[in-house]
């Protein structure tokens, strides 16, 4: 499997050398199944519709298996069609108000319960900014800072130049800084 630092063709090898479609979809579901419903979760923000996009991006995996080119990672290539099944749902007429609740990794070190505390609301308080954004930004600045990609996978993923990609990444950042600095003014 592809891991962080393993070339994707690795993982072409091992596909190949592997038969069974069923052994190769359960190892990726197992090693992305948390990223994919992750990301369907921050477009979608519904837990149930996320379940269901995850499993339906699955089984377009399953079903294009052997039309995996190698021409980007595992990982771009899942979260392509994780967006792109995500976006089918949505385009449905009754999916259109949904809710998110936060999601936040935890730093894995051993912090003050006041530390911790402060920076857990810190975070929600910047992922709740980032998820009030209009789509285009809020997907990636997930992209970016959750999935930490590169700009040539993330306009993989978006199917824009790089070029848009930084322009957005900037123009986002600049929202979520005006977000923070309005609820200031509004607090003060």
């Amino acid at each position: 499997m592809e891991t962080t630092g393993v070339h994707v063709f690795e993982y072409l090898k091992y596909v190949s050398e592997t038969t069974d479609q069923k052994v190769i979809l359960r190892n990726i579901m197992e090693t992305y199944g948390n990223d994919v419903w992750n990301y369907a979760f921050s477009i979608c923000r519904n837990s149930d519709l996320a379940d269901d996009i995850t499993q339906d991006a699955f089984l377009k995996v399953y079903r294009n298996l052997t039309t995996f080119r190698g021409e980007a990672s595992v990982k771009t290539w899942l979260l392509t069609i994780t967006r792109n099944t995500a976006y089918d749902y949505l385009r449905k007429a009754f999916w259109r108000k949904v809710t998110l609740v936060g999601f936040i990794q935890s730093a894995g070190t051993s912090q003050s319960a006041e530390t911790e505390a402060m920076e857990k609301l810190y975070a929600s308080d910047i992922w709740k900014k980032v998820i009030s954004l209009s789509p285009k930004y809020r997907e990636i600045l997930i992209l970016h800072a959750h999935y930490q990609l590169s700009t040539k996978e993330m306009a993989a993923i978006l199917n824009i130049s790089e070029g848009t990609v930084k322009s957005r990444l900037h123009h986002a950042r600049l929202k979520v800084i005006s977000l923070k600095e309005r609820e200031a003014l509004e607090n003060s």
